[in-house]
């Protein structure tokens, strides 16, 4: 497995999606730090070529951080009330986005529930992107963030995860819902915290992956 440096993701994001799982990232805020144990992501591209892509018609203010340079935190806003994180790779210029889907909370599970609820079952505080931002206190105005600088902090697996799982990306319509074309979904088959796959209504061939 590459060490995790900056050329870690120097490299396209299918590539590094399966040697994301199980590596840890902690986001520290004044209320203390929240380590989360990746579980989940989607890869997208930005080179025209993915139309699920917030970077499919090129470079926007709202997208920049997709561009690079790698090893970067690109958040964005979703429905109108949440905020969902991505890792950038790609060498700078070439745009592409690691969508943080589903963690484990293994440090600050106190504080995770704080934000998320007391009654929330623990494999469920950081079950679904924006679930994980909540947990971990990832603030939208964080876009940008170098994942290798405070207030993040980003360690390899204790484990390399050798068994993973792909299958089509979650709640996508259109081109880029087809599952067929696009099973960039990748995940630790039988952890209780990935997120349940969702096909979105107007998605084209997209099938539901099993055990998610």
């Amino acid at each position: 497995m590459p060490s995790l440096d900056r050329s870690f993701f120097d490299r396209p994001p299918i590539e590094v999606a399966p040697q994301l799982l199980g590596a840890r990232l902690t986001h520290i805020t004044d209320e203390g730090p929240v380590t989360l144990r990746i579980t989940e992501v989607e890869a997208y591209l930005g080179d025209g070529t993915d139309p699920g892509s917030h970077a499919f018609r090129g470079k926007t203010a709202r997208n920049a951080v997709m561009f690079g340079p790698p090893g970067h935190v690109y958040t964005y806003f979703t429905y109108g009330m949440h905020t969902c994180a991505n890792l950038v790779c790609l060498p700078e210029g070439q745009a592409s986005g690691l969508l943080l889907r589903g963690a484990e909370v293994v440090d600050g599970i106190e504080l995770a529930r704080e934000r998320r609820g007391s009654s929330v079952k623990d494999r469920d505080l950081a079950r679904g992107p924006a679930r994980l931002t909540i947990a971990a206190g990832i603030r939208l105005d964080e876009g940008g963030s170098d994942v290798f600088a405070p207030p993040f902090v980003f360690e390899a697996p204790a484990e390399p995860v050798t068994a993973f799982a792909t299958g089509p990306r979650t709640g996508l319509s259109g081109p880029g819902g087809d599952g067929m074309l696009y099973p960039w979904r990748f995940w630790i088959p039988g952890d209780p915290t990935v997120s349940p796959y969702k096909r979105h209504p107007r998605a084209h061939s997209a099938t539901a992956a099993p055990g998610a």
